[in-house]
């Protein structure tokens, strides 16, 4: 008989927070909650940092070095071990970064007291992930290599299974399933972990998996059969959604299976959803978007991950009134939305082979959501195809943010020859020189200290604009305004509600080209649902819709005018 085998747990306590909403607790919050985590007693590692969380803490004026520090310490008493999210090539921005850079982040985050670096390539182009192994090793950092799943003819078993392979022999220490749309099919997953842990036993497995398309607990049940080491969970208030399954309904299903895993000490449990709800009421929750709380099947078909249909639906809603008022202009029948949404679907699948499969993960899931908007909108109105593609996805076409997957279709090669663009086949890293020099000779200038175990220098060189602000004052400022938002609603108009900016951008009332746009009048009558204004992202158009049936009482934001996300762009008195 087979002796029964022991799952860890992972607590992914930043991604609970970065799939829900814009920003991350504070470092006194996190303070807070740690020890209660720990209490838990049902937890072998936390996520702690990285991914965009650092670059939150600057943006409301707070060192994310302390809070990194603060946070670690109590797992590294405990012997819970912490992990982190980075990018690769992108570290923890969304954009290359320098290899000197890249090298000082491992020194910088092992001595802050994390243990394990999840690398990953949103191109799965190891070729961005091999170094970070190095550096990680280098600084005394578990390297776990990261497997970027998605779902094509290109992304079977054997692609990730080849992938795995390259980055164990490059001394990946452990391999993560990084199932971040949670479209990964159970059955190719569980395929996937087996030949890992047949072909290298001694190789630690993780599987991360969002629980937006309703896949993840199959999956789950699946890698664990096949012979996963940890499995990646979430807890209330923060669990189900676009975000991870609940710790105890993956316990529950584990044990009934016959795997020996954890007891959950509930009083801790239940202290610890408390505390979180508690940082939510504070002022998290106000930053949260409600449609990540809810799953949806759709994200099967389509194959992008869920964190993005709120603004794909938004751009859907910015430009279906356009559509429309061409077609009944040209007498022809107009679209439901759904009929869009549909249309929108179909030429995702259309394009995205002949895109060459770029795995649908931010940033190229937008990439391929926005030219496969302008795609419909273009045909609809009887123009060819690619009429439009914005520069950042002719940079990912390119090939001088990786190698994709698959091949380029002859098409899209010919209209890159035709707008005379030149493709990259080189490492991308190679177009990035180092630059630590330069920041270290500002900071000389400037008086700043470089901090303990050169974790200042490292935060500027990273996050150079963020951390301006944050040195200058400006960020927190910003913030202060942010969370003034309810003081401002009761001088002002102390009987209406704001309408905050979902995204940042620009701000668009209305497009008249005849007597020249502007914003509505005051007393403007929305129904519930009606549509207000649209926000002009990098990624698209988002529309932003009433909340309620009111009047508007008071504009924020004119006419093309900037606004950043979490800003008020307008009043509305319910009626």
């Amino acid at each position: 008989m087979e002796a029964k085998r022991e799952i860890k747990f992972s607590l992914v306590y930043r991604d609970m927070w970065q799939a829900s909403g814009k920003y991350v607790p504070r470092k006194d919050q996190l303070e807070k909650i740690a020890p209660v985590l720990i209490e838990m007693g049902c937890f072998a590692r936390i996520e702690t940092n990285g991914g965009a969380s650092e670059q939150v803490n600057l943006l409301f004026g707070e060192n994310p070095n302390e809070a990194v520090r603060t946070f670690t310490k109590p797992f590294n008493d405990a012997g819970i071990q912490t992990h982190m999210l980075d990018r690769g090539l992108n570290g923890l921005r969304m954009n290359p970064v320098p290899a000197d850079v890249r090298e000082l982040m491992y020194k910088v985050k092992k001595a802050q007291g994390v243990d394990i670096t999840r690398i990953f390539c949103g191109l799965n182009d190891v070729r961005n992930i091999i170094p970070s192994i190095q550096y990680a090793k280098a600084a005394g950092m578990i390297a776990q290599a990261t497997l970027c799943i998605t779902f094509s003819e290109i992304h079977t078993a054997e692609y990730y299974i080849n992938m795995s392979e390259e980055l164990i022999q490059a001394g990946a220490d452990e391999i993560c399933l990084k199932d971040m749309a949670g479209i990964g099919r159970p059955e190719m997953l569980g395929k996937i972990v087996k030949a890992i842990k047949t072909a290298h036993p001694e190789i630690i497995v993780q599987y991360h998996g969002h629980s937006g398309p309703g896949l993840s607990m199959a999956s789950m049940l699946e890698v664990a059969k096949a012979g996963v080491d940890y499995l990646d969970v979430a807890m209330e208030p923060l669990s189900w959604g676009m975000v991870h399954p609940d710790v105890i309904s993956v316990q529950a299903m584990l044990k009934d299976a016959g795997f020996i895993v954890p007891e959950i000490n509930m009083t801790a449990y239940m202290e610890a959803r408390r505390l979180t709800q508690s940082f939510i009421d504070d002022f998290l929750g106000y930053f949260m978007d409600d449609r990540n709380k809810l799953m949806s099947s759709l994200l099967v078909g389509c194959g992008l991950p869920g964190g993005m249909m709120g603004s794909l639906m938004a751009d859907l809603k910015g430009v279906h009134s356009n559509i429309n008022s061409y077609l009944k202009e040209k007498g022809r029948k107009e679209l439901s939305t759904d009929n869009l949404l549909v249309m929108l679907f179909d030429e995702v699948k259309f394009i995205w082979p002949k895109l060459g499969y770029p795995p649908l993960v931010t940033p190229f899931s937008q990439y391929v959501k926005n030219i496969a908007l302008l795609n419909v909108m273009f045909v609809i109105k009887d123009q060819p195809r690619w009429t439009m593609i914005d520069k950042n996805s002719w940079d990912m076409i390119l090939g001088k943010a990786g190698k994709l997957p698959g091949k380029l279709d002859d098409e899209i090669i010919a209209l890159a020859k035709k707008n005379k663009y030149e493709f990259y086949n080189g490492n991308p890293q190679d177009n990035y020189p180092n630059e630590l020099d330069k920041f270290i000779a500002e900071m000389d200038e400037k008086g700043w200290s470089r901090g303990k175990d050169d974790e200042e220098l490292f935060e500027f060189a990273m996050h150079e604009k963020q951390y301006r602000d944050f040195k200058s004052g400006e960020a927190k400022k910003r913030f202060d305004i942010e969370i003034e938002i309810p003081n401002i609603r009761l001088l002002k108009y102390p009987n209406a509600e704001p309408i905050v900016a979902p995204s940042t951008g620009r701000v668009i009332w209305e497009l008249d080209y005849n007597e020249g746009s502007k914003e509505p009048v005051y007393g403007k009558l929305f129904r519930e649902l009606d549509p207000v204004c649209t926000i002009q992202t990098r990624y698209g158009m988002e529309q932003i819709g009433s909340f309620c049936t009111g009047r508007l009482v008071g504009i924020e934001k004119k006419q093309g005018e900037i606004v950043r996300k979490g800003e008020i762009i307008a009043f509305i008195e319910q009626k």
